[in-house]
């Protein structure tokens, strides 16, 4: 009998730690998840930002004209994006096609600024904000020889 109260009075505090574990581990576990994607997101928007600046300097850089690589610019980072199925709120490409005005044999290059606003309220998480800006800026070199 005395064994018997031994047991019980030992059993008696472990009883529901479980729950308790569960309560607390569980929402802590989906915080970081959540945390772990909105991470990837956020590095997704940066690279696919990155490669249509990049994508946006290079057929400036082999346009013909100045008003032609401006256009041939903003085309290809808009392309580039909707590659990468990107989905900006709003998008801003500005294409700085100063260079086409330095003399032949001179060095200039282009220089492409991509602006992307990503929509990220989806992920609802606390301190969060609901758009997250991401911007890049490529230069590429126009060929020195060229005519310009």
């Amino acid at each position: 009998m005395i064994r018997r109260k031994v047991r019980a009075l030992t059993r008696q505090p472990e009883r529901g730690s479980e729950a308790l574990e569960a309560a607390v581990g569980v929402p802590a576990f989906l915080l970081f998840i959540a945390l772990i994607i909105f991470a990837g997101r956020v590095a997704i928007a940066h690279q696919a930002v990155e490669s249509a600046a990049a994508d946006a300097a290079r057929s400036a850089s082999i346009a013909r004209t100045q008003s032609g690589a401006s256009s041939a610019g903003s085309a290809a980072a808009t392309s580039s994006l909707a590659n990468q199925k990107l989905q900006c709120s709003s998008k801003k490409v500005t294409v700085d096609t100063s260079g086409f005005a330095s003399p032949v044999g001179t060095p200039a290059t282009i220089t492409a600024v991509v602006t992307c606003v990503v929509n990220i309220s989806d992920l609802a998480l606390p301190g969060v904000p609901g758009q997250l800006t991401v911007k890049s800026s490529m230069s590429s070199p126009i060929d020195t020889y060229r005519e310009r």
